[in-house]
C-alpha cells in the first residue's frame, strides 16, 4: 500500500546500509519498492538503515582497490571525485552532499552519519528529541542556516 502512495506522489526511494542484517523480507520489500519508484522524480527519499559513514567510507576504499588490483584504475588516478563516486550515496543516482546537518536529542556529534558527505555541512544542535522535532524547530535551525557565512574551506578575503 505505501509503495502506490509514493509512486502516486513522485517519490523515489532508496535504501542505504548494511541491508544483510535485515530480515530477507523486509530487504525484500525495499528492493520492490526501490524497484517501483526508481523512475520517480518529484522527491528523493533516502532510508538509511544501518549506516555506517565508517563502513560506506571502507567499502569504497575497497571497491577503488579492486579496481586497482584488475588494472582498470590506477591509484595516481583516485581524487576526491572517483572516491565519492563509489560512496553508497552516489550509486544509482547522486545524493547530494547536505548543506544542513540537523542533530536533535542534545548530542554534540555526527554519530557515524555521512561522514564524508556532511565535511562542508553547516551543524545544528537541538536539545529536541526526534520524534518530538516540529515545525518550530525546523524553523530555528532554518534561520540559523541563513544567518551564516558558508566559506566551503575557503578564507573570506
Amino acid at each position: 500500500m505505501w509503495i502506490a502512495v509514493l509512486r502516486r506522489d513522485g517519490i523515489r526511494l532508496r535504501v542505504i546500509g548494511d541491508c544483510s542484517r535485515l530480515p530477507a523480507s523486509l530487504r525484500r520489500t525495499a528492493r520492490d519498492a526501490e524497484e517501483a519508484t526508481r523512475d520517480n522524480s518529484q522527491l528523493d527519499l533516502t532510508l538509511a538503515i544501518s549506516y555506517s559513514g565508517r563502513r560506506d567510507i571502507v567499502q569504497a576504499c575497497r571497491s577503488l582497490a579492486q579496481k586497482v588490483r584488475g588494472e582498470l584504475l590506477r591509484p595516481e588516478d583516485i581524487d576526491e571525485s572517483l572516491f565519492a563516486g563509489e560512496l553508497e550515496t552516489s550509486r544509482g543516482s547522486e545524493l547530494p552532499c547536505p548543506d544542513l546537518l540537523i542533530r536533535t536529542s542534545g548530542e554534540l556529534r555526527l554519530s557515524n552519519f555521512l561522514l564524508w558527505q556532511s565535511a562542508y555541512s553547516e551543524l545544528f544542535f537541538t536539545d529536541t528529541l526526534w520524534p518530538d522535532f516540529g515545525e518550530a524547530d525546523y524553523l530555528e535551525a532554518l534561520c540559523s542556516f541563513q544567518s551564516r557565512d558558508r566559506r566551503f574551506g575557503r578564507r573570506n578575503s
